[in-house]
């Protein structure tokens, strides 16, 4: 991972604890498949994603209620780490990068685009041992619709009236208060892919071999790579201007041009305050704004999907 963009968000210490506070905002980077998003936090955590649109209730929605949202954890077993969370250069492939005393892991969060819905997550070791806990707890409907987890052979099936979600890895998983929980360890070297996507019935996909899930994460890094690549945008800050453009692409629904004017709902600007508007639509202003900063840049075929 030598080309990884460092030029990126701070680093933090965390301590990794279930009882600790809500992560602020700034501290979550995301990544999608222009049908929905996932919030990815720098402790290793989608508190927040709607499957499979941008508008459908969310399955993970920790960072609304972190006790009944529901969330998606991977994160060091042991210790306090320093983490340092950005995005692969030209992309949206998220990398979180574990420093622990005992070694260094590596999380790569993406979705490739397509018409096959999956959110993968693949974990690498790059230096030292790195044990690593998984803790998957989703809430289908908002945290309203009781689910069940099935654990099989290659992974999980979590059944809700609304939706099943299948989670498939190489590791072992063992029922948890209201998901399951898994632990494995990776010398330098090693890698662990989880896949979790929607399937019709109790058909469970097989887990995708370490040379599937690099090939996924080539495949998507050049989708994004060749998107931003047309833009004829030579000034100044062209990475932040870029970095910008990836972000607006992100809030695009591809099978109507749709532009959602933010990924999240009921955030307010102040605890307990209002404005806690469902911004996953199409708002008309935002929405111009958006065609206009990507026709400066020459992607001007963004628009034409919109209308």
């Amino acid at each position: 991972m030598a080309d990884v963009d460092r030029r990126s968000f701070s680093a933090v210490d965390l301590s990794f604890s279930a009882e600790s506070a809500y992560l602020p905002i700034a501290e979550h980077g995301v990544v999608g498949d222009l049908r929905t998003v996932a919030l990815v936090g720098t402790d290793g955590t989608i508190d927040w994603y709607c499957c499979p649109r941008f508008d459908s209730p969310s399955v993970f929605g920790a960072i609304l209620d972190k006790n009944r949202g529901g969330r998606y954890r991977i994160a060091p077993t042991l210790g306090i780490g320093t983490v340092k969370q950005l995005y692969f250069p030209d992309t949206n492939v998220l990398i979180t990068r574990f420093l622990t005393p005992v070694g260094v892991g590596e999380l790569q969060d993406f979705m490739p685009v397509g018409t096959r819905q999956r959110l993968i997550r693949r974990v690498l070791c790059v230096r030292g041992e790195m044990s690593f806990r998984v803790e998957v707890d989703p809430r289908f409907d908002y945290g309203r619709e009781a689910h069940e987890s099935v654990v099989q052979e290659h992974g999980v099936l979590f059944r809700a009236p609304s939706l099943t979600l299948a989670l498939t890895s190489g590791i072992d998983f063992r029922p948890g208060e209201n998901g399951v929980l898994g632990e494995f360890a990776l010398m330098p070297g090693e890698s662990e892919s989880f896949v979790l996507e929607t399937v019709a019935g109790d058909e469970m996909p097989n887990p995708v071999t370490p040379e599937e899930a690099g090939q996924e994460f080539e495949d998507t890094v050049e989708f994004w790579r060749r998107w931003v690549g047309q833009s004829r945008y030579r000034g100044r800050w062209r990475e932040t201007v870029h970095r910008s453009a990836l972000v607006l692409k992100l809030l695009t629904y591809q099978p109507s041009g749709a532009m959602v004017a933010a990924p999240t709902t009921s955030l307010p600007e102040q605890i307990g305050g209002g404005r806690n508007w469902d911004y996953r639509y199409t708002w008309i202003r935002d929405s111009t704004f958006t065609l206009q900063a990507l026709h400066w840049l020459n992607l001007n075929w963004e628009a034409d999907e919109y209308m």
